[in-house]
């Protein structure tokens, strides 16, 4: 196969999310930064999302996302940031990074709010 080439057997991979919660300087301001990083997945065109207490509506918040990143292992990386005021994450329970793509099997990483410092 030629540099540009790649076999796949099987169902395409699947990212990996991680989600990172604010940082504790962060936390003393208005408003917080939550980052999701999704690692390792193909095709290119996953589609990052948030929920926040299981839900995509009882919130205002604003998401910025990353177009994907082709790695050296032919694989692709994404992130998506989420922007709120820290009023509104000190309500929260928790938060939900989702990649989907087509038929894939959605994945997802729940960040609770009490596992992250104060």
């Amino acid at each position: 196969f030629g540099g540009g080439t790649r076999l796949q057997v099987g169902s395409d991979p699947r990212p990996t999310l991680t989600v990172l919660p604010p940082s504790s300087v962060e936390l003393q301001q208005q408003q917080v930064t939550l980052m999701c990083l999704a690692n390792k997945g193909f095709p290119s065109d996953w589609t990052l999302s948030w929920e926040l207490d299981g839900s995509r509506t009882s919130f205002t918040w604003e998401e910025t996302k990353s177009p994907g990143v082709l790695q050296n292992d032919g694989l692709y990386s994404w992130s998506s940031t989420l922007r709120l005021p820290a009023d509104q994450w000190r309500k929260v329970g928790s938060v939900t990074c989702g990649a989907s793509q087509g038929s894939q099997t959605a994945v997802t990483e729940t960040l609770r709010r009490d596992q992250c410092p104060e």
